[in-house]
């Protein structure tokens, strides 16, 4: 996609930077699969340290590395709970059912996130041979809809689960150094609820390739292992690890510059009739915009075609909801930009109505 472009599509869509190029560039690499690439090494000593836990196995994507948890945890035939909503269930191509052969058993929350006693319910409490076996719990922090759930009670259902029934929890943390910044928190307090977590370095740390799964050393010793089963070993990966490092020493400190802005632009979207827009929910670096009754049946996907006119992509609605992540590459002068543009965008879509 053209630089011209303003592109709210997702945080996936960051470039390197050019320190990230230079890094590349001069890597020096060894044999992974041997544990012997220094700049890999390196890329997961940090990742362990800043997420408080023994090690990190750098993997090629989010997905991977949520897969390749499950994968870990879980036995065939076991049951992962979680929510609905889920990255896992929603956007990762059913994969669980083909690597793991586990059963995934889900929930539709009464409110924003699972609670531990919409867990419980779903728990297999008793030895019944018709059923399947609990393997893992997965939460993510922060959910897909960009909101970021209460540490109270991810605590809560850390502990129970393990106090009351030995179960480990997974933690998606694709963008935990955001929900970080909101709670103004390090990561490594997230991520002490959970006993896997994956994090992504190529959303808003800007680096290429590459996401990390962290754990203890006994699990990721597993995981290594697995991952080599799942196809990841991956050789002089030091080039993609050299990004990662800046990502993780660098990056993660400015994404609160993220969050900001993209609560100035939903307060912007929020000024018109045309949308409805929750702004408590607007915790990190995106947000949903919901047209409203009125506008509801005028086709939102013309809301888009006019924004691009103007040089501001988005994707397509999902129904009713558009979505805009800010990210490394926007600007605030981007944001100004769009905010000048709004008044015109919205009455040439209304006039279209």
């Amino acid at each position: 996609m053209s630089d011209k472009y303003i592109d709210l599509r997702s945080d996936t869509v960051t470039k390197p930077t050019q320190k990230m190029r230079e890094a590349i560039y001069r890597a020096d690499v060894g044999d992974d699969v041997l544990s012997e690439d220094p700049t890999v090494n390196r890329l997961e000593k940090l990742a362990a340290k800043k997420l408080g836990k023994e090690a990190a196995l750098l993997v090629p994507s989010g997905t991977f590395g949520n897969q390749l948890s499950l994968f870990t945890h879980c036995n065939q035939g076991n049951e992962v709970i979680l929510c609905e909503n889920s990255h896992i269930v929603q956007h990762e191509a059913g994969a669980s059912s083909v690597i793991s052969s586990v059963q995934l058993r889900t929930i539709l929350p009464h409110a924003d996130f699972l609670t531990w006693d919409e867990i419980e319910r779903r728990i297999r409490k008793t030895a019944d041979i018709h059923y399947p076996k609990t393997g893992v719990i997965s939460l993510e922090n922060p959910l897909s809809l960009g909101i970021v759930p209460s540490l109270q009670e991810m605590e809560r259902i850390y502990k129970n689960a393990h106090e009351k029934y030995d179960i480990p929890i997974h933690l998606d943390g694709a963008r935990i150094f955001n929900a970080a910044a909101f709670l103004e928190t390090p990561a490594s307090e997230i991520a002490k609820f959970a006993d896997s977590v994956m994090i992504c370095l190529s959303k808003g740390l800007c680096a290429p390739i590459g996401s990390l799964l962290v754990g203890s050393k006994k699990f990721i010793q597993k995981a290594r292992r697995n991952r080599k089963i799942m196809g990841g070993g991956m050789r002089q990966a030091g080039f993609i690890a050299a990004a990662g490092v800046i990502a993780l020493e660098e990056m993660t400190a400015r994404v609160k510059e993220d969050n900001q802005r993209a609560q100035k632009l939903a307060k912007a979207f929020k000024e018109y009739d045309l949308f409805d827009i929750d702004l408590s929910n607007v915790m990190i670096n995106m947000f949903f915009v919901n047209f409203n009754k009125k506008y509801r049946n005028q086709n939102p996907a013309k809301f888009v075609e006019l924004l691009k006119e103007q040089g501001i992509l988005t994707y397509p609605p999902e129904e009713d909801t558009l979505r805009f992540v800010t990210h490394r590459w926007i600007t605030k002068a981007d944001i100004d930009y769009i905010i000048n543009q709004l008044p015109e965008i919205v009455n040439k879509f209304k006039k279209l109505s």
